[in-house]
């Protein structure tokens, strides 16, 4: 059977995700926009976070670096998926697709766990907040992010030794528009089974262990709220919570639907949907749901704006 690697077929081809020019300008124009979106609101997010004082608390710290890794893993993708859709030049290196993997596994996988570390500081707000401020400490807030880089660190290294193990063999036309795994593992002519075994492993025990994390800390915050007599309070608390479950429930369900599945059953149309919905729609919506539906975000977007015009009068 004939093989290549990097060192006789120095590319990939991306083949995108239509082959019609104008659906592909069409795509071009909508994505850049996602993406100008997405840049500014993250930015804007991490930006008024750190000029407001009063957003200076365990909650806005998780906030903050999840805007970073939305705007750094549509960084990612987006891009290069732009460059595929806007000129003739749909190769990508062979070292930049595994870069590429990497990085989105990473950030992905990191995003995962901050989200759990984010659910347990509302969990500990809302059930235990007379001790909320012995608990979610700096020191603490630091381990659990830094808990989150290291085990989506781990992740993705896992997933690179795996598929550095595949030979590719004669074609090397990837049917997506980003390198994942799911159709560059149909790309190889080695036995997979084994390969698809342990990514599945590592993908499941992510998104378990951190789903797990998240259930928990909801269902415990559910009984909280309920034992709450007041209309007020209970709406009060569970509007603390509402803008992350929305956001959870959107990251989660693509990247489960995308994932917790076999490599070879990986369909152009209805995974490519999912795809573009995770890696590019997403990390738009994120820093949109915090702070249309968060009254201490838009406040501090007040605060930020009047003190930069009286700064600007002087």
């Amino acid at each position: 059977m004939t093989t290549w690697n990097y060192t006789s077929k120095p590319d990939f081809i991306l083949m995108g995700l239509t082959d019609s020019k104008e659906i592909q300008l069409v795509l071009s124009v909508l994505f850049l926009l996602i993406y100008l979106v997405t840049v500014l609101g993250n930015i804007g997010m991490m930006l008024v976070i750190h000029l407001d004082a009063q957003l200076h608390t365990p909650m806005y710290f998780f906030l903050t670096h999840l805007s970073f890794l939305d705007l750094s893993y549509s960084t990612v993708i987006t891009p290069k998926t732009l460059q595929t859709l806007l000129t003739s030049n749909k190769s990508i290196s062979f070292m930049g697709c595994f870069t590429q993997m990497y990085f989105f596994v990473l950030l992905a996988a990191t995003e995962c766990f901050l989200l759990s570390s984010m659910a347990y500081d509302r969990y500990v707000a809302i059930c235990n907040p007379l001790h909320y401020s012995f608990v979610m400490t700096s020191r603490f807030c630091s381990a659990l992010l830094t808990g989150s880089y290291v085990l989506g660190a781990v992740d993705s290294t896992a997933v690179m030794i795996c598929m550095g193990t595949l030979d590719f063999c004669k074609s090397n036309v990837i049917n997506d528009f980003f390198c994942d795994t799911s159709p560059l593992i149909a790309l190889s002519c080695s036995n997979t089974h084994d390969i698809e075994f342990i990514i599945f492993v590592f993908a499941a025990s992510s998104l378990l262990l951190s789903l797990i994390t998240i259930s928990v800390s909801y269902v415990s915050i559910l009984s909280t709220i309920l034992k709450i007599n007041s209309t007020t309070g209970k709406q009060k608390a569970f509007s603390t919570c509402a803008s992350h479950i929305l956001a959870v429930t959107i990251f989660y369900g693509t990247l489960i639907f995308t994932h917790l599945k076999s490599n070879k059953s990986f369909s152009l149309g209805k995974d490519q949907v999912a795809s573009v919905f995770y890696t590019i729609v997403i990390p738009m919506l994120n820093p949109l749901i915090y702070s249309l539906r968060n009254k201490e975000v838009k406040c501090a977007v007040s605060r930020v704006t009047k003190k930069k015009e009286r700064a600007l009068d002087k």
